[in-house]
């Protein structure tokens, strides 16, 4: 069983999508990919019970990779679509764009705290696609 999801982000940051993926999961047990199909945006499993850690997260990787517009990033080329593109190319490499999940009687055995999130590495809202994928056993 397969879908696409369509995630509007409205910017640089999480926006979770745990509810529209448990809305969407098959009754039984399986196991849940979900991939990204954008080169300048992630997923995550993170906490959702405090939104001091998104905006802490978000810090920290503006800071790791800042846009090309700051004067440590002037070795890099790659600037044709903006000073986020080729920092959100680098924030998209070095977090997963899929996740696997078990599920379990037609719940993700996701922790107490934890959900699941798109990270957009843009500066400016974007469209983009989840494809998920539950594998039953046979």
């Amino acid at each position: 069983m397969n879908t696409t999801f369509t995630i509007d982000t409205p910017g640089p940051g999480l926006t979770e999508i745990t509810r529209t993926v448990a809305a969407w999961l098959p009754p039984g047990d399986g196991l849940l990919t979900l991939f990204i199909r954008h080169t300048s945006a992630s997923l995550l499993i993170q906490e959702n019970a405090d939104p001091e850690v998104q905006t802490d997260l978000r810090a920290w990787l503006h800071r790791l990779v800042p846009p090309t517009t700051d004067p440590s990033q002037s070795f890099l080329t790659h600037t044709y679509e903006g000073p986020d593109d080729m920092p959100g190319h680098i924030k998209a490499m070095l977090l997963p764009t899929s996740l696997s999940i078990p599920v379990i009687g037609g719940r993700m055995a996701l922790g107490t705290w934890q959900g699941i999130y798109v990270v957009e590495h843009r500066d400016r809202p974007h469209r983009r696609q989840v494809v998920a994928q539950v594998l039953s056993p046979t």
